[in-house]
């Protein structure tokens, strides 16, 4: 017993230098927030008008997310062929990328000289530089949390389950919406948040593809790389912010998985 005490307080003490790494950006961060002004700072216009379009924006990422990615999902956990794990490689991808090359990517892709340009040209879309681009941005590097831990929530329900619903005669939506979907729910909401919370924090993808402009397309991140160099007390004010709404997320997200375990 004593040595088990001994082991793990040496292996606490090697995992200090790097824990204080992680914590003292943090705690910088809120000494220098100016939480005696922070409703003043929150009022203006800039300020606002970020927090809302951030908001509006990754709830609709989110949406996108969920109903194109629980499929994937779905198909990921139960089946385990050449295709799907090319498609898992697929999904991954964006979580490895560079911002800047997911952003260049995009605008490659939907930009009005990009691949699909002339087609949406022609039906007088334009998606650059809107706040549809930021949407499409944060699906595309939000969406592989999802899609990883629905994955993993699909895929640890016993096959026993769906076997014997399947032999009563229930065919695979009434399999999945009785069955896959309530069991494997805590997975499902857990993504969703962490895949959000990733959306909200968005930053290198959207100002590439979707630029920076006020009440347009400027979200939280960007109105932090804007306020850096105009007004600290914003971009302080909204990095406070945002961490808040991460370490929440963070919080749910792990509460969840805890309690479906």
């Amino acid at each position: 017993m004593k040595s088990g005490q001994t082991t793990t307080g040496l292996w606490r003490l090697l995992s200090l230098p790097l824990l204080l790494f992680f914590l003292l950006p943090l705690v910088a961060l809120l000494l220098r927030a100016p939480f005696d002004r922070i409703i003043e700072s929150v009022m203006r216009e800039q300020v606002r008008s970020a927090i809302g379009l951030s908001f509006v924006t990754t709830l609709i990422s989110a949406a996108i997310i969920v109903v194109f990615g629980t499929p994937v999902a779905y198909l990921l956990a139960v089946r385990h062929g050449r295709i799907e794990k090319l498609i898992d490689t697929v999904i991954d991808l964006p979580t490895v990328l560079p911002p800047s090359v997911a952003g260049i990517a995009l605008l490659l892709a939907f930009g009005r000289r990009g691949l699909l340009g002339p087609a949406f040209t022609v039906l007088g879309v334009d998606i650059a530089f809107t706040q549809v681009a930021v949407v499409l941005a944060q699906t595309f590097v939000a969406a592989p949390f999802y899609i990883k831990s629905a994955a993993i929530a699909f895929a640890g329900i016993e096959v026993d389950l769906t076997q014997a619903a399947s032999l009563d005669g229930a065919n695979n939506w009434d399999i999945f919406r009785h069955i896959m979907a309530p069991l494997a729910w805590a997975g499902l909401v857990s993504g969703l948040v962490m895949s959000w919370a990733r959306a909200l924090g968005e930053f290198g993808a959207t100002i590439l593809f979707a630029g920076n402009l006020q009440g347009v397309t400027q979200t939280m991140p960007l109105a932090i790389y804007i306020g850096f160099e105009a007004n600290l007390d914003t971009a302080v004010t909204l990095s406070v912010i945002l961490m808040g709404l991460s370490f929440s997320a963070l919080l749910m997200a792990k509460a969840l998985l805890n309690r479906a375990g």
